[in-house]
């Protein structure tokens, strides 16, 4: 049967290695999970709790296609509470994930054959979706003197862009912009009419600094996040967009016929989870002691050139000492230690070949547990021979 060229997208290299290592555990090992972008914690008790009592009394049918109204009303409230913003609950669209929302805003921003630009080292499926929907990724390389996130320079050079995504905190590198270089970014691509999208999945998981929203900057944005980090729901489902005022019609109407509604159930217990500051802030202190246990002993293990996070659970590393494939490398460290890491080359397909990404999502001893795997592996590995000097990438 005939097929489309659409279709014709690169794996998800993390998830390939996550199926490996699931494989592995099937077969009796024990893998330390230091590959995947997924909480270690489950939904909040009572977002579990409120949909328990809701099973109980509702059919948990359709809801409207841009969500409960409670919970739009509860996540302008979240806008308020977090970053001072007064924003109106009919701005806000209630998605099947982030990935529903870039989706839709996709669909709604751009035509088949436009050019949009992403972030190098970013989320690759960003890449993927645009190709899937007939548009044209384009990379822009950021330095590591600018934290591995792009600067206005960075897309100035760049001819033809209808669109411009940005990641703050970034997956993979947790680095974050702060609100000049926001700003300078929002104003760029202001002046050429250059689509502002700004990923803020990652936020409320910070270490020092908050992150900067768009919206605190310019109403004329796409922001999109989700449940799935900070409030620990991934396989929920559930995320949302926010978009300006004169977008939402389009938007519904997308909504209504590519998905009809989001999840109900999920959307129940994400109004629930929205309250459970407590419980959420516990996991984010958990994860900040994970990042300072990571940035300890990385070095120990050989691994000295990275980018210390601001936000989100990621540290990226540069292995090029010790590999020009890490594919292969994350392959033999997965056989031979028995911890999952992922491959740079999901988030960048030109230097990503001698980089690794390490998330430190999952529980502190499983991590300490893999940081002695690691430590263990590297010495075997480098026949003490030694390491680079090192430095921060």
């Amino acid at each position: 049967m005939r097929s489309s060229s659409r279709g014709d997208v690169d794996p998800f290299i993390v998830m390939d290695v996550m199926a490996q290592a699931r494989a592995m555990e099937a077969a009796g090992h024990k893998i330390i999970h230091m590959e995947i972008g997924q909480p270690g914690t489950p939904a909040p008790a009572a977002a579990r709790d409120a949909l328990a009592r809701h099973m109980g009394q509702d059919a948990l049918g359709y809801t409207v296609a841009l969500g409960l109204p409670a919970l739009r009303s509860g996540i302008a409230a979240l806008y308020q509470r977090w970053y001072g913003v007064d924003l109106d609950p009919a701005r806000v669209i209630v998605t099947a994930g982030s990935s529903g929302a870039f989706v839709l805003a996709f669909t709604a921003l751009f035509d088949a054959g436009d050019r949009v630009a992403l972030g190098e080292p970013g989320y690759p499926s960003y890449r993927q979706i645009l190709k899937a929907l007939s548009l044209e990724p384009v990379g822009i390389p950021s330095a590591s003197e600018n934290r591995l996130q792009p600067v206005p320079q960075d897309v100035a050079g760049v001819a033809d862009l209808a669109g411009l995504i940005v990641a703050s905190p970034g997956n993979p590198s947790g680095t974050m912009l702060d609100r000049d270089a926001l700003a300078a970014l929002m104003a760029h691509c202001a002046s050429r009419d250059i689509a502002f999208i700004s990923d803020e999945i990652y936020h409320g998981l910070h270490y020092d600094q908050r992150a900067v929203s768009a919206l605190e900057i310019s109403n004329q944005a796409y922001v999109i996040n989700s449940f799935s980090k900070y409030f620990s729901m991934t396989g929920w489902r559930v995320g949302w967009m926010v978009v300006p005022e004169d977008h939402v019609r389009k938007i519904e109407r997308l909504a209504q016929n590519m998905f009809i509604c989001p999840p109900h159930a999920s959307q129940v217990a994400a109004l629930a989870a929205l309250d459970c500051i407590d419980e959420l802030e516990g996991n984010r202190a958990v994860y900040a002691r994970n990042r300072q246990l990571l940035l300890d002993r990385l070095p120990q293990a050989g691994f000295v050139k990275i980018a210390p996070p601001d936000g989100a659970f990621y540290i990226y590393a540069d292995v090029s000492d010790f590999t020009k494939d890490s594919v292969a490398f994350a392959a033999q460290i997965l056989q031979e230690a028995g911890v999952a890491v992922t491959p740079g080359l999901d988030f960048d397909p030109h230097r990503g070949r001698q980089t690794l990404r390490f998330s430190y999502a999952g529980a502190t001893e499983d991590l300490n547990e893999g940081m002695d795997r690691l430590c263990a592996f590297m010495a075997g590995r480098m026949g003490r021979k030694g390491h680079s000097d090192g430095g921060v990438i």
